[in-house]
């Protein structure tokens, strides 16, 4: 299926891009979701009304990832966690948790936006995590995890 891209998609092209895809990618999430259109003639014509429209927005959205994440970048955030005498956690920490504490801390972040290259953190001590801001925003923060024995 063709369809035209109505803002920027990681591994796929940039606003206003026609590109094929699979018919349940786009069926099932890229258009729900506001991501694409059809590319039907009526719709490239419509496209090509707004596109500065569209190209202002996605300006805007880029420049405040930009500014939230020069205040985010380098963060360390410190979280508890109920561990062993050998450093190992009896649970983990997640992307939620990690989202969890940046929220509390004052910076919107959905769990979606937390990257772990290294899947859950299961031992207390440092750990980079990166965060997805935008596309083209990705900064790196430390998780301190500190254990709590029972």
């Amino acid at each position: 299926m063709q369809i035209i891209l109505l803002e920027k998609v990681v591994n796929l092209g940039d606003l206003g891009e026609i590109v094929r895809v699979k018919d349940g990618y786009a069926r099932n999430f890229l258009i729900p979701y506001g991501r694409a259109r059809r590319a039907t003639e009526a719709a490239k014509a419509a496209f090509e009304a707004k596109r500065a429209e569209l190209e202002k927005a996605a300006a805007v959205k880029l420049a405040e990832a930009q500014a939230q994440g020069a205040k985010l970048g380098g963060t360390t955030i410190k979280l508890t966690q109920k561990a062993g005498v050998d450093g190992r956690l009896f649970g983990s920490v997640t992307n939620a948790d990690v989202a969890e504490e940046l929220t509390k801390t004052g910076y919107k972040v959905a769990k979606s936006q937390v990257r772990m290259p290294n899947g859950a953190i299961k031992v207390t001590g440092d750990s980079t995590v990166s965060v997805s801001l935008h596309t083209d925003v990705v900064v790196e923060i430390t998780v301190s995890v500190y254990g709590e024995t029972a």
